[in-house]
């Protein structure tokens, strides 16, 4: 007996105006340079920012993009296309990325730690780090190759408590290289790198919290909010040529709509339900 599997709903993909988009956390300046630097070379943008509307608004949060929206923005477009999701989806998950220090010493990094202001360092252990963490007691812990773990503590709300968190990352994303890290258990981590210095442990954060940033401006740092999107578009390879000309923005999301039926009808696009692992990015 043949059966049918029900085809999946195709991604909302729109063209909306760059000035509607929030940012919920910095962008990479060593990553938007050089993406604005591929963007003009290729003539295309590969991979449509992940955009979720913001209440009744006309505006919309960036969920995962903020290099390409900055990119976009640097190249003088007024639109960009984007993929929307429903924030409230169950299937969309926000998750949290850690970051695996190298390239400082470890000592190094512990005293640029205790400079910063209004900061309290406080030794503990893994449990207990990671229990005050839930709690959101704690802005974060710090694991050590060595076995040391400590919480970093700060007073004030959510945008102050965020300044904080920015004032810790940057200093050492200028002297170290970071790699982002979906676990908190360092030593699953050390065979696979050397010379590392610490990881960073971040809380979880709630899509309430990610939207009232982006309204005030008060930005995460990069590379910390790990958004999982369901049924997400990838290399739709749209030509820049397509956002840049003089048309209505109607008539561009009008192309848009045609450009998607005539994938879908020479069967260009392609949905894959198993998890992956890709090899050649």
């Amino acid at each position: 007996m043949t059966t049918h599997q029900r085809q999946p709903e195709l991604p909302d993909l729109r063209i909306v105006p760059v000035s509607d988009l929030l940012l919920h956390e910095q962008h990479d300046a060593q990553r938007s340079g050089p993406l604005i630097e591929r963007l003009q070379a290729d003539g295309v943008l590969k991979n449509p920012p992940i955009v979720a509307r913001i209440g009744s608004e006309h505006r919309f949060v960036v969920l995962d993009g903020a290099n390409r929206v900055t990119a976009a923005r640097g190249l003088g477009f007024l639109h960009i296309v984007v993929q929307v999701v429903d924030y409230e989806d169950p299937e969309l998950i926000l998750d949290t990325w850690h970051h695996l220090i190298k390239g400082i010493g470890c000592a190094h990094f512990k005293n640029m730690i205790e400079a910063v202001p209004g900061i309290e360092i406080e030794p503990t252990d893994q449990m207990q780090a990671r229990a005050q963490l839930a709690r959101r007691e704690i802005l974060g812990f710090v694991q050590y190759p060595q076995g040391d773990v400590c919480t970093l503590r700060a007073s004030g709300d959510l945008h102050q408590r965020t300044l904080r968190l920015n004032q810790i990352v940057d200093l050492y994303k200028v002297e170290g290289r970071i790699f982002r890290a979906n676990t908190d258990h360092l030593p699953s981590l050390l065979p696979f790198y050397d010379d590392i210095a610490a990881l960073v442990v971040f809380p979880r954060f709630a899509p309430a919290e990610i939207i009232d940033l982006a309204r005030v401006g008060a930005y995460l740092p990069a590379g910390i909010t790990r958004h999982l999107i369901p049924r997400r578009a990838l290399r739709i390879n749209l030509p820049l040529t397509a956002l840049g000309n003089d048309t209505s923005l109607a008539e561009k999301n009008a192309w848009l709509l045609d450009w998607m039926r005539q994938k879908v009808a020479s069967k260009a696009a392609r949905y894959y339900q198993e998890s992956t692992f890709l090899f050649d990015e």
